[in-house]
């Protein structure tokens, strides 16, 4: 059994409080959080850090989190990494607007590993963090 805080969670999102959220809530969860405001920084901390999960705001400014997205599921070593998207969209309405614009022809949006409207519920974030990492078997064990 490895120790949840060797996993690591990359956060990337534009608002500092969304961050400062975020990061303490996988903290107190006992996990390892790193985060990123912006696409660039989020591939550089995602390529050096190695992730066990990205949480991703998908309506950064300039699309950043769709292009993050489209980046991190075509990246040889990246493409494994789940990925939590983050939208003040549901997802259905996200797809849509990504179909109308032609986004949604993009294969990666077919392998969603997991979607979140924000503001996220911690209790439902935890699960799906722990899920997609592996971890879900401490909760199990206690």
């Amino acid at each position: 059994m490895s120790d949840k805080r060797e996993t690591k969670i990359l956060v990337v999102d534009d608002e500092p409080d969304t961050r400062i959220f975020l990061m303490n809530l996988l903290n107190s969860d006992g996990f390892y959080s790193i985060t990123a405001e912006n696409r660039s920084d989020g591939m550089k901390k995602a390529i050096e850090e190695d992730p066990s999960v990205i949480i991703l705001n998908m309506m950064m400014p300039g699309e950043g989190g769709i292009h993050m997205y489209r980046n991190l599921k075509r990246h040889e070593k990246l493409k494994r990494i789940p990925v939590i998207m983050l939208s003040t969209l549901d997802k259905n309405t996200f797809l849509k607007c990504h179909n109308i614009y032609g986004y949604y022809q993009c294969e990666e949006y077919e392998r969603i590993d997991a979607f979140m409207e924000k503001p996220p519920e911690a209790d439902e974030l935890l699960t799906m963090v722990r899920d997609l990492s592996g971890q879900s078997f401490q909760m199990e064990s206690v």
